[in-house]
């Protein structure tokens, strides 16, 4: 048998000891925060039936989903293929007809006239053009939604959110109302891989369904303060904005049926400046006199008490809008009574992420302290369950950038040093005597929750201790034949390089 390359597909990644143990320390902090705050776990299956997710996500998005053929003779049961399949030998017969007469046409062609020669050459774009027909309706056949709903009936999630409204409707008379759930699993997409986009990858999502209150939203703004804090970032900003505003500006300057061109040119603010969104929102069919309208609010500055008045004074005639305000300074309320630790809670009208469903907040969540991209988000969106027949479900929910929030924490070095390691104490042993002497040892440490290895008998010391270093492991015993005598065993500080002679007790109450 020929020899494999081993690879991983495209757009996937292994991950070592030491980076697992640093993706599961930011997992652990921030599930630890999702449950002080009352929100408890669920899973859902890696594969849901391809009519659960296709339509939910728009046509782009709907391209990446990644399907699951049939298993068995799946070919055998496409209706498409099998009417390719009864026509395909009359077109080929049509096509081997049309290349014998060219052919026995080519070999008159030194001696008829100019008119004959006209003709052959028009029989040959025919052939030309029959081939390609033919190879047209083979890829429309083989590429059409319609096959792919014949030979797949499932697909790996495309996201959390989808999957989590199905789970919400189907388990409904189960669950406790307002449901408070968050997930940490994987999701795939078929996306271009590139710097930063994988196409699996890991999606760390909370959300409360059944309530209307705006303490959710307040509470979410504590969640990514706690979490981010205790992951040891220090200087990050959440921010607000709520889809009522937009639709207000909107109203204001006439252009409500356009606010989805709005928005989308004033998110990119921060990327294409000022007059970059003032030339798109002209290309979009914006007046010179609605964008004299919208600069004052795009631009809006000071704190966010002052950007509000000025935003209540702006949409004063937009209900909508007003409502947009009342609810944004409710959040504000609410976190002035519960200090936040290290976030900066900034309201930012150029905020519009997921105007397709969120009906009420919008939060995106930034570092200050390395140059990245956001590793936050969420809002609030008042009728998830509805696509599978459950109407007016409000929720709100948020999500945290595992991935970012790992390469935020690298490059500031921000994982604590024993993230290195897993393994706290070594046993090292001469013999199969000192093997044999150590397993009660090795066995009353791990009793004690001490996580304890024994190397295997036969190897040099040396090879050990390398074992040792080079699995940060930070203490080792020593057994010989004058240890087990005495009971006095030999524990050495891998860092400092200190060896003391301790009995069996002593050592397990030094590694608790």
């Amino acid at each position: 048998m020929a020899s494999i390359k081993p690879s991983t597909p495209k757009g996937t990644r292994d991950f070592s000891p030491t980076e697992m143990v640093r993706r599961n320390f930011i997992f652990d902090t921030i599930k630890s925060v999702f449950r002080k705050y009352g929100y408890q776990q669920i899973e859902t299956p890696a594969m849901e039936n391809l009519s659960t997710l296709m339509g939910k996500y728009g046509d782009e998005g709907d391209k990446l989903i990644f399907k699951i053929l049939d298993s068995g003779e799946f070919l055998e049961k496409s209706n498409t293929i099998k009417a390719l399949t009864e026509k395909l030998p009359e077109l080929i017969d049509e096509v081997i007809g049309q290349r014998q007469r060219l052919e026995r046409a080519n070999t008159i062609s030194d001696t008829v006239t100019e008119s004959l020669k006209s003709q052959i050459t028009e029989a040959k774009q025919s052939q030309i053009d029959l081939e390609r027909y033919l190879l047209s309706r083979i890829k429309e056949s083989l590429t059409s939604k319609k096959i792919t709903s014949e030979i797949s009936e499932k697909a790996l999630r495309y996201d959390l959110t989808v999957p989590f409204a199905r789970y919400v409707v189907m388990h409904q008379n189960e669950i406790t109302f307002p449901f408070k759930r968050f997930q940490v699993q994987p999701v795939w997409r078929a996306d271009r891989p590139q710097r930063g986009r994988y196409r699996e990858f890991y999606q760390c999502d909370a959300d409360v369904v059944g309530s209307p209150s705006l303490l959710n939203e307040a509470e979410f703004i504590m969640i990514y303060d706690e979490a981010l804090s205790k992951l040891g970032l220090k200087d990050f900003t959440i921010k607000i904005n709520n889809r009522k505003i937009l639709s207000g500006i909107a109203e204001v300057i006439g252009k409500a049926d356009n606010i989805i061109d709005l928005t989308v040119a004033i998110d990119k603010l921060d990327k294409i400046g000022l007059d970059g969104v003032i030339k798109e929102l002209l290309e979009k069919g914006f007046s010179a006199e609605d964008i004299e309208k919208l600069k004052p609010v795009i631009l809006l500055e000071g704190s966010n008490s002052v950007k509000l008045e000025s935003l209540r004074e702006a949409l004063k005639d937009s209900a909508t809008g007003l409502k947009g305000c009342d609810e944004i300074e409710t959040v504000f309320t609410y976190i002035e009574s519960c200090k936040l630790q290290n976030a900066t809670l900034e309201l930012d009208i150029t905020l519009a992420r997921g105007l397709n469903y969120y009906t009420g907040a919008i939060f995106e969540v930034k570092t200050n302290e390395v140059a990245m991209g956001s590793i936050g988000g969420g809002g609030r969106y008042d009728d998830l369950t509805g696509m599978f027949g459950l109407k007016d479900l409000t929720g709100v929910g948020i999500s945290f950038g595992a991935d970012r929030i790992y390469d935020v924490m690298d490059e500031l070095n921000l994982f604590p040093a024993d993230t290195n390691q897993t393994t706290k104490v070594l046993i090292c042993c001469f013999d199969s005597d000192g093997e044999k002497y150590a397993l009660p040892l090795l066995h009353n440490l791990r009793r004690h929750d001490i996580n304890a290895e024994l190397y295997p008998a036969g190897a040099k010391i040396k090879k050990q201790m390398e074992y040792a270093n080079n699995k940060h492991i930070p203490y080792t015993i020593l057994i010989g034949s004058d240890e087990m005598q005495s009971g006095l065993l030999a524990f050495k500080d891998m860092e400092s390089g200190l060896q003391e002679k301790l009995d069996a007790k002593e050592i397990v109450e030094r590694l608790k």
